[in-house]
């Protein structure tokens, strides 16, 4: 029981990534003339739970575990191109790769000029 993407004009990809994953996410958007996007640093955890760390000899949990949040809206017919994008870059095949989110966008609209819609992008 899926939402038809294609229904809506606008998507919201959101990918939580690996910091140092940033940089090669942010070059392959680019090439692909993703229009903009905002990065945001952010905390978390999975089915991990976390992860334990050890200082001067004493164990302790690490319970949310540093990750980049990118957003971007791109139009519906984009989303697949963008997600296979972010995939390929950001996959390392361990656990703690991150999550991809695709959400319909009702409306975007450029606050300078009132555009609305893909040409606010």
């Amino acid at each position: 029981m899926g939402v038809d993407i294609d229904a809506f004009e606008l998507v919201k990809v959101e990918a939580m990534i690996r910091p140092f994953k940033l940089d090669d996410v942010k070059e392959r958007l680019t090439e692909l003339e993703v229009g903009g996007m905002t990065v945001t640093e952010v905390k978390g955890f999975g089915r991990t739970g976390g992860k334990t760390e050890f200082y001067r000899g004493s164990a302790y949990v690490i319970d949310f575990v540093p990750k980049i949040k990118i957003e971007v809206v791109v139009p519906a017919a984009r989303s697949e191109e963008v997600i296979a994008a972010i995939r390929e870059v950001a996959a390392s095949d361990r656990i703690g790769d991150g999550k991809i989110f695709v959400t319909p966008v009702l409306e975007a609209v450029r606050i300078r000029t009132d555009e609305r819609g893909e040409s606010a992008l």
